[in-house]
Order: C-alpha cells, then sequence, then structure tokens
C-alpha cells in the first residue's frame, strides 16, 4: 500500500507534458499537463506553510470542477491539511453551516461563489490562482507534513435524501484500501493500454462527491489518464463531445446515461427493433450490428463508469446489448467509496460486483448490508471537533441479496421501505420503475403519507401531459404491480424537477413534507401548474402579461433575441434534447412551444422535467424530419499551410493596398498585445472593414485572427445566389473560397445557429486565434454606431477573454464623399482591453460595450 495519497503529486511530475486536465466551459477548453498540475499544488502548498496552516487545520474548497481545484486539494493534502470539499451547486445556507461548524482557516473558491459569503475568513479565489501563488524558487523549501496512513484526509459533509448533513472524516487509509485493490489489478493490464494510450476519462460528477474523486483524483494519475470534464449534461453535447476528444470512458450516474439513451433512440428510430433481434449474439456480433451507434460516440469509446445511484436492469440491459461494457460500483461517503464493484472485463448483468478485497461482509436478517474494513470511515466531526466511532461495523442503511457466485443485487434503501397499516413493505424503487417506464412520466417517487388509517404510499409525478393523461399513466403501471403495491394516491409535483442531492437522487424527506401538505388535493386538477411561464418569467424578469396558448413570445412575454437563446437553451438542459436553432425561430407563441414539447393545452400543462436528474424521453422538436444545419463551419482555414499563405497575403498584398489606398492613422492604447486570445469587437460600415481592422492590430496578433462574418452572405455566395444577376452568381463561389482561407471567416447568422457559431468561435479560441465580431450585426449606412446585439454579451461572458474594441472614425464621411484615396480622414482608434464582467446581465453587457466603442468614436 502507498504510505499516503500525496505519492500521487510524484505520478503528476513523472508524467510530465501529457494533458491531464481539460475542462470544457462556455465555448472555450482549458487543457492543463501533469506537470503543470504539480507545480501548482506545489505553489498552493507553499502558500499554505506561508500562512502557517499545517496538520489538523481545515481549508474550505467550494467551487466548480477545475485544475486549480485539483491543484489546491492535493496542495491541502501535502501539509495534512483537512479539506472541506462543497458542492458547487450547493445553497448559500448549506455552506455557510458547514463554514461555522469547522472554523476553517481559509476558503478557497470560484469567485462568484466565494462573494455570497459574510464571513472574514481569508479566501483564495481559484481563477486568481495562477497569477497570485508564490513562484518557483520559493523563499523556503517546501515542507511536506508527517503524512501517514492515519492521517486525516479531508471532511466529507454529505446532504442524504432522507435525513440531515453529517462530516464524514476520511483517513488516508480508507481511500488507499480502495485504490488499492484496484491499482494492483491494473498491472496485468497496463501492456495493453500503451496501445489505447492514452485513456480519456468524460467526467460529469462533482469532486466533492465520493465517486467524483475516484474518477477525478485517484484512478486518472495511474494511467497517466486525460480527464475532460463537463457539467452541461445534454446528450447531443456529450455525444459530440465523446466523440471530437476521442473519449475512451464516460463516468456518470444513471439519469445521464438514460439521457443518452433517450437520444440515442430519437436518433435512431429502428433500434428497439434491432436490439430485440440481437438477443443471444456474442458481443463482436452486436458491436458489427450497431457498429453506426458505436461511430455516434466515436470508436475508442467502450465503457460507462456507473455509480452514485441504483441502475435500472432495464438500463443496463440495453447498453451492454449495444456492446459497450457498464462497469457498475458500490458504496458510500462512510466508505470512501467502495465496497463491491464489477470487473471491467467480467462483468455481472444486474450486480453491483463483488466485494473488494478487505472488506467483511453480512447480510442482516432484514437484507441490510453490514460492512466492516479499512475503508469504512472510523470518526465523524461533530460540533466542531473530530469524534472516534467504537463500532467498526458499518450498517449501510441498503438492502442486497447475494449471488451464488458471491456478486450482490441491491434491493434499494431500508430507510425508505414503506411500511403500510397491513404490514406489508413496499420498496419505492420497484414502484417507480414501473411508473417511469410509461409515456409522459420523467420522474416519480414514492413516499409515505401518514393517514388516519395508517401510513400510505403516495406517488408523486413530473408527468408531460394532462392530468387525465397521468391518470392512464398511473392505470398502465398499476396493471404490472402486484396488489399491494398498486398506486391509489398520486400527484403532480409543481415545479420543474424534484429536490435532489449533488449526484442526482431525490430528497424524499423533502417530497414527502410536500405531500403532507396536500391532503385532499391527490388526484385530482385543482391547481394546474404551468412551469414554462414560470420559466418564462425566470428569464425575462417580468411575469407574462399572458400565457394562453395564443399568447406571443415577442408581446406578451417579453422575449426579445437573447432570450429566446436562453430559453431554448433552458429547455434544452431540462428536457435534454437539442432543439434546432431554425425550428425554435419559427415558435412564435406559447401554444406552439407548448404543443411541441408534447402539453396538452394552456388549461391542463404538465411540468417541464429536467432531464439532467430524471429519466429521458426525447421529444421531436422539429416537428418533421431533422434538417441538416445548413452553414458551415471551416476549420481547414486553420491548417499551417493555409495559415502560411494567409500571413503572406496580408503582408505582401493587403496592408500595401490599404496603406497606398486608404493611408489610415492608426492609434492605440497603452494596452500591450495580449498573450492570450482576445475578443475583438468594432464597428462596421464598409465591406473593407476586416481589412482595416487587421492592419492596425501589432504583427503578433494581425496574422492570428478569425473573422465572423455573415452567415447568410456567405452562403450566398457558396451556393451561387442571391447577388443580383447571373454573372454575380456565377462569380460568387469564388469569392467564398478566396475570402474564406485569406481571411479565416466563418459564419455568424443573423437570426439562428447563434451557439454553432459561438462554439467554433471558442474553438479558434483555444486554438490561439483572436476573434473579430462586428456586434451591430449589420453595416451602417451613414457611419453612426447601431444598438448591439444582444448576443455579443452571451458570447463575450461565454468565451470569458479580454476585449479588445477598434473604432473605425471617418467611414460614414468617406461614403458620403466617395473619396477614398489617401483622404487623412480614416482614423483607426485601437482602445484599451475590458474584462466582461460576471456581474452584469447580458443585456447590460452588451450595452457597456456600445458605449465603450461609441467613445472611442468621438
Amino acid at each position: 500500500m502507498r504510505p499516503h495519497l500525496a505519492t500521487l503529486v510524484d505520478d503528476y511530475a513523472r508524467h510530465g507534458m501529457q494533458k491531464a486536465v481539460v475542462v470544457h466551459r462556455g465555448n472555450r477548453q482549458q487543457v492543463t499537463t501533469y506537470a503543470e498540475l504539480a507545480t501548482l499544488s506545489d505553489r498552493f502548498a507553499t502558500e499554505i506553510m506561508q500562512r502557517q496552516i499545517g496538520i489538523g487545520d481545515r481549508v474550505v474548497l467550494w467551487g466548480q470542477n477545475s485544475a486549480e481545484w485539483i491543484a489546491a486539494f492535493f496542495g491541502c493534502v501535502r501539509r495534512g491539511v483537512l479539506v472541506v470539499p462543497l458542492d458547487a451547486a450547493g445553497g448559500l445556507d448549506f455552506a455557510q453551516r458547514v463554514i461555522a461548524e469547522t472554523k476553517p482557516r481559509l476558503l478557497v473558491g470560484d469567485q462568484l461563489l466565494l462573494s455570497r459569503l459574510t464571513t472574514d475568513v481569508p479566501r483564495i479565489l481559484l481563477e486568481e490562482m495562477a497569477a497570485t501563488l508564490p513562484l518557483p524558487p520559493f523563499s523556503a523549501p517546501l515542507q511536506e507534513a508527517d503524512l501517514g496512513p492515519d492521517t486525516p484526509l479531508q471532511i466529507l459533509f454529505t446532504s442524504g435524501t432522507t435525513s440531515e448533513p453529517k462530516g464524514i472524516v476520511h483517513t488516508h487509509r480508507n481511500v488507499l484500501a480502495s485504490l488499492e485493490p484496484i491499482e494492483l489489478e491494473m498491472q496485468k493490464y497496463l501492456r495493453y493500454e500503451r496501445i489505447f494510450h492514452p485513456l480519456r476519462f468524460l467526467h460529469t460528477l462533482p469532486l466533492s462527491h465520493v465517486f467524483g474523486q475516484f474518477m477525478g483524483l485517484w484512478i486518472p494519475p495511474l494511467l497517466a489518464a486525460e480527464v475532460h470534464f463537463e457539467n452541461r449534461l445534454q446528450a447531443p453535447l456529450l455525444l459530440e463531445l465523446i466523440r471530437r476528444h476521442h473519449i475512451s470512458v464516460l463516468a456518470a450516474v444513471p439519469r445521464v446515461l438514460s439521457l443518452l439513451k433517450a437520444h440515442l433512440e430519437a436518433s435512431f428510430p429502428d433500434l428497439p427493433a434491432r436490439l430485440e433481434s440481437s438477443r443471444g449474439e456474442r458481443i463482436w456480433h452486436r458491436w458489427w450490428r450497431f457498429r453506426d451507434v458505436h461511430r455516434a460516440f466515436g470508436f475508442k469509446f467502450w465503457a460507462f463508469v456507473c455509480g452514485g445511484a441504483a441502475l435500472t436492469s432495464e438500463l443496463e440491459c440495453f447498453w451492454n446489448e449495444l456492446g459497450f461494457a457498464l462497469i457498475q460500483g458500490y458504496g458510500m461517503t462512510e466508505t470512501a467509496a467502495l465496497i463491491t464493484l464489477n470487473h471491467p472485463f467480467h462483468i455481472g448483468q444486474g450486480t453491483i460486483g463483488k466485494p473488494l478485497p478487505g472488506r467483511e461482509i453480512r447480510i442482516g436478517s432484514d437484507g441490510e448490508i453490514h460492512v466492516r474494513g479499512e475503508m469504512v470511515a472510523s470518526a465523524r466531526w461533530q460540533n466542531g471537533r473530530l469524534l472516534t466511532l467504537a463500532d467498526p461495523w458499518l450498517a449501510t442503511g441498503d438492502l442486497a441479496e447475494p449471488a451464488p457466485d458471491g456478486q450482490l443485487h441491491f434491493l434499494g434503501r431500508k430507510s425508505e421501505t414503506i411500511v403500510t397499516s397491513a404490514g406489508l413493505n413496499i420498496h419505492p424503487e420497484d414502484v417507480e420503475a414501473a411508473l417511469n417506464r410509461q409515456p409522459g412520466v420523467e420522474a416519480s417517487a414514492v413516499v409515505p403519507l401518514e393517514t388516519s388509517v395508517g401510513t400510505e404510499p403516495v406517488a408523486v409525478l413530473i408527468f408531460r401531459g394532462s392530468t387525465q393523461q397521468a391518470q392512464s399513466a398511473i392505470d398502465a403501471a398499476n396493471s404490472g404491480l402486484s396488489e399491494f403495491q398498486r398506486v391509489r394516491r398520486w400527484n403532480l409535483w409543481p415545479k420543474l424537477d424534484f429536490p435532489r442531492t449533488a449526484i442526482g437522487k431525490i430528497q424524499r424527506q423533502k417530497v414527502t413534507q410536500w405531500v403532507a401538505t396536500q391532503k385532499g388535493k391527490l388526484s385530482t386538477s385543482d391547481e394546474a401548474v404551468d412551469p414554462l411561464s414560470a420559466l418564462i418569467a425566470a428569464i425575462t424578469g417580468t411575469h407574462p402579461v399572458r400565457f394562453e396558448d395564443d399568447a406571443r413570445f415577442d408581446r406578451d412575454m417579453h422575449l426579445d433575441s437573447l432570450a429566446r437563446v436562453q430559453l431554448q437553451t433552458e429547455l434544452e438542459q431540462r428536457l435534454g434534447v437539442s432543439i434546432g436553432d431554425e425550428e425554435f425561430e419559427q415558435v412564435a407563441t406559447l401554444g406552439q412551444l407548448r404543443a411541441r414539447l408534447g402539453f396538452e393545452s394552456a388549461q391542463s400543462p404538465g411540468p417541464v422535467s429536467n432531464a439532467q436528474n430524471a429519466p429521458a424521453r426525447q421529444i421531436d422538436f422539429s416537428g418533421g424530419p431533422t434538417r441538416k444545419p445548413e452553414f458551415v463551419y471551416p476549420r481547414w482555414t486553420w491548417w499551417p499551410v493555409v495559415q502560411a499563405i494567409r500571413v503572406v497575403f496580408q503582408e505582401a498584398v493587403m496592408r500595401p493596398l490599404v496603406w497606398f489606398l486608404a493611408a489610415p492613422n492608426v492609434v492605440r492604447g497603452e494596452s500591450r498585445p495580449a498573450a492570450q486570445p482576445l475578443l475583438l469587437i468594432a464597428n462596421h460600415v464598409t465591406a473593407f472593414d476586416a481589412a482595416l481592422v487587421i492592419y492596425a492590430l501589432p504583427a503578433s496578433m494581425r496574422r492570428r485572427v478569425a473573422i465572423a462574418m455573415s452567415g447568410e452572405m456567405l452562403e450566398d455566395w457558396r451556393h451561387a445566389r442571391n447577388q443580383g444577376n447571373w454573372l454575380l452568381n456565377l462569380l460568387a463561389p469564388f469569392a467564398y473560397w478566396l475570402v474564406t482561407p485569406l481571411f479565416n471567416v466563418f459564419p455568424l447568422p443573423r437570426s439562428a445557429g447563434f451557439r454553432r457559431s459561438f462554439a467554433h468561435a471558442g474553438e479558434a479560441m483555444d486554438r490561439g486565434y483572436h476573434v473579430l465580431v462586428f456586434p451591430e450585426g449589420r453595416r451602417s449606412e451613414d457611419g453612426a454606431l447601431q444598438p448591439f446585439r444582444a448576443g455579443i454579451g452571451l458570447l463575450a461572458r461565454e468565451s470569458k477573454a479580454s476585449i479588445l474594441p477598434v473604432a473605425l472614425k471617418g467611414l460614414g464621411e468617406l461614403k458620403r464623399k466617395q473619396r477614398w484615396f489617401r483622404s487623412n480622414i480614416l482614423e483607426i482608434r485601437i482602445g484599451e482591453l475590458l474584462d466582461s464582467d460576471a456581474e452584469l446581465a447580458l443585456e447590460e453587457l452588451a450595452k457597456s460595450l456600445h458605449n465603450t466603442l461609441l467613445a472611442l468614436l468621438q
């Protein structure tokens, strides 16, 4: 066994310049190598050493998954500091209570999260770590703490589904007890791993959770694997990311697998029939039969690692029959992750695997799992101090049934078993599985209700459809249940989704409390809810004037162009579907939207579910066959040979012509050329504006610029149309194939397709290109600066790049005089670098950028 977990930092240093972490955020990605991660960890350890924070002190870590998060965690580990990780999606009250309970010496986290706290505890922002931490060589050598297997590692405050949060204290030994048997087993297969190296994990879990830590902190350095972090759980987005980045393994909770399943079934309508006919075939035959599905994932992808919640047999069979490996594990926060695990190459279908070495398991007379071993946490954090537990056996509260081969079949939570007034035991998971299979049921929770005759089960549904359709779904589910399991009381949940824990488990206690307030309203439609109107009101910040079916988005719902993009994104996130921009542009009224989403009418709408946390059902939003996006986003313009030709053209042809014909006066601000890609914004008056901006930029910048151009104009050129006469139409394709490589342009549509364009802009920035955008969206006839399209604020926020304004002064006068040749009128003013203020609303950010450029033009 390793002596302690800080030895993993040595593995980081050994892997050198191999990629360690890739963070996907907005339209950008941030890459960190293993060597960079090790160095940043050293710098953080040095910082807390200089602050005299040492063994036993607490540091709260509250932020999104990132390389900085990992570096801060291991920096604390090396100094023996107790890390207190908090879920970035957690509430402010919970964070403040944990801080009061643990009395940390330091807070480390995202600026947006820490700014909400009122405590005066010193803090370090994750966004500023690379710029503010001590740089090597350090003034004093880094002194690692005297670490051992029993040194406390972290305090995980868990918020269970039925109980109050509690602080679980892990030692190095607890984690190593799970890691060591896996590391030893890996040695048998490392020679094969070289063939597929590097393995890439797509990680969709919070690092504040034990399953997330296992797949993000402990396993990757053993394999020098790349970890890709993505928290937007949209099936098309995840599938594209898996294919484009050659992901090998997806680490996720069951709800993500359900979302992907729904997307595949919509993309391949004949998939259920093909699955039925493939039953009993060998794995390689199934792989060949479903090669189109594997092509959608990319041929390097082979496995799902699933945990955090119980996986249904239906979902497990679906992925296994497609020829993918589905590896399940079972564990708890109290066991520092794993108790049992399915072997990747010897998977027991329908089981949670065999106990790992070093675990002693016994099944009680009631079926409850009891476990003992070195991985079981032996301490709690309570009332501001560490408390040691005497009993080595942990009663898990989970029910299981052993199989003859030693595998365990998971049955559910003991604490959630409902004992009816007739003395019968009802396992909610069994009833929920029957309900979730019914059309329209997005999620369900079966909870107890205390009545005058005793305890009775109640089903609470998130349902897409009318109340009458919900009753039909209940009846259909009941037909497959035993008499004592059948649902007799039910209600519709009034919000977008159930309250959930960080890994998507329903917080049943809150659902139970809500049900208790609904006595007399069960199985009725007295209070039909309209979450669509509520969602739109939340986006616009105003209450809709009307919410009937004929209510128009612009006039009655206050949805401008940016708000429509936000609504489209929110619906995709909640429903787990990809909504085409062109199709969404055609939706003008609330009734049309309800019809596309499966709502019956304004009088009987059903709640919209959040597919990130619920069994997903795909919606055909287009109302017809899916239409392939028309706009083409070229990457060949980034090829080195094309880049070289472009530089020669700019320096030998374009710049001399601009100097000779226009002789513009260039006025530069005090900002030095940026090391990182910038978002360039300029006013738009003529067809030559891009050439003028490039002319004025420093050499190090102008040679790496990508330009957003009217998507509609580029498509007209490419298809030889709408140019006014047949000759111009004939010449248009030549214009497209000249302008695209020589100016590195990509389409920015006027009305739809913003997000695809934004994604391309982000990829260009990731490759080191500055992106030039004309935020007015069209040319100004008189040279006056027009209002900016609201999307510029969204692009700036997603790109997380500094903004450089460029003002083309005098173009309006030149257009009126029609005298260009060395007129001494044209002046190009380059402003100071701006940051996209995270506190500003997107509309306000766009207005602020407009005012900045307007001031430059004065």
